[in-house]
């Protein structure tokens, strides 16, 4: 996919996965997370974006 805003979210985009194709494309990132029941990176912190874990009850049990 073309994103016209592909290198100012690649800026702000805190993904650590390597080789991840969705880098950047938030719209395709969102798509694809919300379908496996996760959160994107841009979530989470540094620091906790690093477990990998983008489940939506890590990310409520970090910000109680």
């Amino acid at each position: 996919m073309n994103c016209v805003n592909k290198e100012r979210n690649l800026k702000n985009c805190n993904c650590s996965y390597p080789g991840c194709p969705r880098k950047g494309i938030c719209c395709e990132c969102l798509a694809y997370h919300r379908a496996h029941g996760e959160l994107p990176a841009c979530y989470f912190s540094k620091e906790d974006e690093k477990s990998w874990d983008r489940s939506i009850e890590n990310f409520i049990s970090k910000h109680r």
